[in-house]
């Protein structure tokens, strides 16, 4: 059983429910918070968590694992023996002094536009998936952390239990569930990763909810920026050519991959994705590059790439096919800035000056992921192992590496999150303060 660090009760802390590969987990962490309790269903995506944690974090290996979510809170013990096994692990009272955050994003399923017709085979609250929101409320209402966050697709929000229902009921039962959580006030906002410094544009729905004690709220706004329960957005990312110029391999070879990079970093981003786990190195030109893997395009496939990237992203009459048609990526932003929204389907995309779909590694880059992050199972995979059947009761899935990815939430953007709940944290915020707030569109933070 490896060593756990004590912490005091100034310690920052979270627990993240539907961890997936990391991305929310990662900018919590980036921000100054600590993970003490992880649940991920997926083998595979759990492997990648584990992974990248093995080092400082080793304790999530050895004492915890992957649960369904509806077996954590349906065990009457479970929560008794939560709070034990992390007052013996970390030295800390968890009920006296709770954890930080509780986040979540439960898979989407249900309420993404991508699946909405496949959700509809089967009626959307048949979907397990879709409920998962009820288990993440409940297990807030149990830890009771001083901050929840939810996140979720942008489909959420018109989502409907089935065809004939009303557009948004199912947000409405979301956000009712959550309010009624006592203790606590409750916000939401849909915001774009491209606000926070993400090169995509990747619209999510959050909830954060934030305790009553903590953040003395007289705003009657359900907007979670208003009300100061979110940052500023900053409006500064980078164009494509800057995320992925310093990894083009002219020399690349379809089905081949490129081990080391080709290039020194190019610019103040390049440098920083570049930089190791300890930050005290930027890897250089020649220094080793994973899960930069090329996909082996048939002729017709490459032939349609080369003529869209000479057209930009046309595709002729001859080369067009009904499943996919696929979108060049652009080389930089027009005036409205990033207009991708990077998912858990590459072949859609085609680099913008290679005739060939995206690498993992430029996939997990669009999501702000550093170079040293490692993705365990599969590179991909399709069908039904990775969309389940629904209609014959498989939910089961196979989550591969761009999966993982897609379903991930940007770093960038957790990271901001994260930077603002520990203000909120560390600093309790007044009355006048929240008004300066919104009169000055700035946060002033107490001192």
């Amino acid at each position: 059983m490896p060593r756990i660090k004590k912490i005091n009760d100034k310690d920052l802390t979270y627990i993240d429910l539907f961890a997936g590969c990391g991305g929310l987990s990662l900018g919590l962490e980036q921000a100054g918070f600590m993970p003490v309790y992880v649940n991920e269903l997926n083998k595979d995506a759990l492997e990648t968590y584990l992974t990248n944690r093995d080092d400082e974090y080793s304790h999530l290996r050895e004492k915890y694992f992957s649960m369904d979510i509806k077996d954590v809170i349906s065990n009457k013990k479970f929560f008794t023996g939560l709070f034990k096994d992390l007052k013996e692990d970390f030295g800390r009272d968890f009920k006296k002094s709770p954890v930080d955050i509780v986040a979540g994003g439960p898979p989407c399923q249900g309420f993404s536009g991508i699946g909405i017709r496949r959700s509809y085979s089967v009626d959307k609250e048949q979907l397990p998936s879709n409920h998962l929101y009820q288990d993440m409320a409940f297990f807030v209402h149990k830890i009771k952390p001083k901050i929840f966050l939810f996140e979720n697709v942008e489909g959420l929000l018109r989502s409907k239990w089935t065809k004939e229902g009303e557009k948004g009921e199912i947000f409405k039962d979301v956000l009712e569930t959550f309010n009624n959580i006592s203790g606590y006030n409750v916000k939401y906002k849909l915001v774009h990763a491209k606000d926070y410094g993400v090169p995509q544009n990747r619209p999510r729905v959050l909830i954060i909810g934030i305790k009553k004690q903590l953040l003395k709220d007289n705003t009657k706004s359900i907007d979670a920026l208003e009300a100061g329960f979110l940052p500023m957005p900053e409006y500064d990312y980078p164009n494509l050519e800057e995320v992925l110029s310093d990894i083009i391999d002219k020399k690349f070879v379809y089905g081949g991959e490129t081990t080391i990079y080709p290039l020194d970093p190019q610019s103040e981003w390049q440098k920083n994705i570049r930089r190791s786990k300890s930050g005290r190195k930027i890897y250089k030109k020649g220094d080793s590059l994973s899960e930069h893997e090329y996909s082996n395009h048939s002729d017709k496939v490459r032939e349609k790439f080369s003529y869209m990237i000479k057209n930009r992203g046309e595709i002729p009459e001859h080369l067009k096919t009904k499943k996919f048609a696929q979108r060049l990526l652009p080389k930089k932003w027009g005036n409205k800035g990033p207009t991708i929204t990077a998912t858990s389907l590459p072949d859609d995309f085609v680099h913008y000056s290679q005739a060939r779909s995206p690498s993992v590694r430029e996939w997990a880059r669009l999501q702000t992921f550093p170079d040293w992050y490692q993705f365990a199972g599969k590179r991909t995979t399709g069908g039904i192992r990775r969309a389940g059947n629904p209609r014959a009761s498989i939910f089961e899935r196979e989550v591969p590496k761009y999966t993982q990815i897609g379903n991930a939430v940007p770093v960038k953007l957790a990271y901001e999150i994260g930077k603002h709940f520990k203000e909120i944290l560390l600093k309790k915020w007044t009355h006048q303060e929240i008004r300066q707030w919104k009169t000055g569109n700035q946060i002033i933070i107490k001192t």
